[in-house]
């Protein structure tokens, strides 16, 4: 029982982080903010095939990102139009799922002051090795009139010890939500 009392906060820890939230930054070209903020129309540029995961690659992951990038473009008033009818802009993405080590070195030293046994057993400590996959999406915005980046948004989470595209938990809809809360950018305050 004394040993479950001092792993236990270590192994919920460790569950907590890998359960942790999708985390999302944005960058944007500041001298783009006005023409970005007159932008009403968008299209999807093609997908480039920029890695063989077919966990990133393939005919689902493709929807749910699309889905969910024009759900919330739509519901903000932007038109999803063919590239043929002159955009404002055009949208495309990227993924990628990286393998990650991580390491938590737990300490023997058994006891609390007010134990009867504080300091009488001075165990090795053990340190615990878990590899797990993080998955990151990239959403850019370029301007179709100038033809260059003017606004990207990455997510990234952690996908866990074995990720597939079928239990990405809904992964993919949060981060895509988190990132377009920041689309289109604020000018910045002087």
């Amino acid at each position: 029982m004394r040993l479950l009392s001092r792993v236990l906060p270590v192994l919920v820890s460790l569950g907590l982080a890998s359960c942790a939230g999708v985390k999302v930054g944005t960058n944007y070209d500041p001298a783009a903010v006005q023409r970005i903020d007159e932008f009403r129309t968008y299209a999807w540029l093609a997908h480039p095939q920029r890695t063989k995961d077919t966990r990133i690659n393939n005919d689902i992951t493709e929807a749910q990102v699309t889905e969910a990038v024009d759900r919330d473009l739509q519901a903000r008033g932007y038109r999803k139009v063919d590239a043929s009818a002159n955009p404002d802009f055009l949208i495309g993405w990227q993924g990628a799922i990286d393998t990650r080590l991580s390491a938590e070195t737990v300490d023997n030293y058994w006891g609390y002051p007010w134990d009867p046994f504080w300091g009488s057993y001075y165990g090795p400590s053990e340190t615990y090795v878990r590899q797990y996959d993080v998955g990151t999406l990239i959403v850019d915005v370029v301007d179709a009139r100038e033809k260059r980046l003017v606004w990207r948004g990455t997510a990234q989470a952690n996908l866990g010890d074995s990720p597939s595209i079928q239990g990405n938990g809904g992964r993919i809809e949060k981060g895509v939500e988190k990132m377009l809360e920041k689309f289109p950018p604020k000018p910045e305050k002087s």
